[in-house]
């Protein structure tokens, strides 16, 4: 299907993430901090009965359903036929917006937080948004990276997180010297075309303590980090590694190093929230359109009550508007 010519301004499609969480207030917060001159065309996709709805705002709504009444927090968590409807709203609000963006109506999304307990007892079996969208997509690789432009160790810090929602028993298994090559690749070139890095420095995160020591405390340095590093080296990746994970995060938000490949979810993502918590933004690499994301969960404990920070919500805006703008540029020469 042909899409739409294409626009000078970025439109953007919101989608509200679980109704019980904070996601429509917070994207309802964070749209109305904009400012009017540079802002992005905004889109929301959700339910109506949320905190965000058609009646009277003055943004575009694309309703998916219905959800009965405002987001009431921790008393409707509990209740499964609340949670089923919140996992079925979530999730057709994301086919929604992919849909969206696949024609061409908008240029990317900006997804609020899911419960994913909630969304696989609506039947969506993915363990997340980036699995649901690559799947959504036809997308072969995808790559899961936290961005904050501003962190505590000074300096900007991007951590790609080279497997994702699994088992930490599973890692072992899945860590492979082809999914590191991949997800090396995939990172450098989005950082070059969508971030503006001519020569992208890529930091390998070890797996073991201390890079395993020469072996002394796992293989996987040498079994397979190694020959990632080979090839990485022969497609012309500046790429330094392993690098023991006590270390790198430290080194990169100081800017020796551009992004960092994390091992696996947890070494990563404990490292970025320490360093930018508040400020940091999920993006997926990968995908035929921006995809980026606020850096919490749905927080359905405070929903509705005006508590949720929208600020990782404004980045996340932010900085889709910004991708978009930049893969034009790239898309242009």
């Amino acid at each position: 299907m042909t899409g739409p010519a294409p626009r000078s301004r970025v439109r953007l499609a919101i989608t509200l993430g679980d109704p019980r969480g904070v996601g429509p207030e917070v994207a309802r917060a964070a749209a109305a901090s904009l400012p009017d001159s540079d802002a992005p065309d905004l889109i929301f996709v959700g339910p109506t009965g949320t905190a965000v709805d058609d009646n009277g705002m003055p943004w575009p709504f694309h309703s998916i359903g219905e959800w009965p009444g405002t987001p009431a927090g921790a008393h409707r968590a509990g209740n499964a036929r609340d949670i089923k409807l919140a996992g079925s709203l979530a999730g057709r609000a994301i086919e929604a917006a992919t849909a969206l963006a696949l024609d061409g109506q908008v240029d990317g999304i900006v997804t609020a937080p899911i419960d994913k307990a909630a969304l696989h007892a609506a039947g969506y079996d993915f363990p997340g948004h980036t699995e649901m969208l690559a799947s959504l997509t036809g997308a072969d690789d995808v790559v899961m990276m936290m961005a904050s432009e501003r962190t505590t160790l000074g300096g900007p810090l991007r951590v790609v997180l080279a497997t994702t929602h699994i088992a930490l028993q599973d890692v072992p298994a899945r860590l492979t010297t082809d999914v590191l090559v991949t997800q090396t690749l995939l990172t450098a070139n989005a950082l070059r075309e969508q971030w503006g890095i001519s020569r992208p420095r890529v930091a390998l995160c070890a797996f073991n303590p201390h890079a395993s020591d020469g072996g002394l405390f796992g293989h996987q340095e040498e079994t397979i980090y190694a020959p990632a590093l080979e090839a990485l080296r022969a497609a012309n990746v500046d790429v330094t590694g392993p690098v023991p994970a006590d270390t790198v995060f430290v080194r990169a938000g100081r800017g020796e190093f551009d992004v960092v490949i994390s091992p696996y979810h947890d070494v990563g993502m404990a490292a970025f929230k320490t360093a930018a918590f508040g400020h940091g933004v999920n993006v997926t690499l990968g995908l035929p359109f921006v995809r980026t994301s606020p850096d919490h969960g749905t927080a359905i404990d405070i929903a509705g009550t005006n508590r949720a920070d929208p600020s990782s919500m404004i980045e996340a805006i932010h900085l889709a508007a910004h991708l978009v703008q930049r893969r034009r540029m790239s898309q242009a020469s």
